[in-house]
């Protein structure tokens, strides 16, 4: 699964562990995820479309 979770995060200024405290996993989690070698689990991925105040889809591409 596709992802532009790095080029949402670098637009908004935030480093990885900054993102990772604001929804509660570590740097290393957010690094795997874009890295595309760590599938996020669904509440994951809900809170990451929280923050970006989008829907799950606009950051993560099933079909690429």
């Amino acid at each position: 699964m596709q992802n532009d979770l790095s080029s949402r995060r670098e637009a908004e200024g935030l480093s990885q562990g900054d993102l990772a405290e604001a929804v509660g996993v570590t740097r290393q989690t957010i690094n795997a995820i874009e890295r595309n070698r760590y599938d996020p689990s669904l509440e994951l991925a809900f809170k990451l479309a929280a923050h970006f105040e989008c829907p799950i889809e606009a950051i993560f591409d099933p079909e690429l």
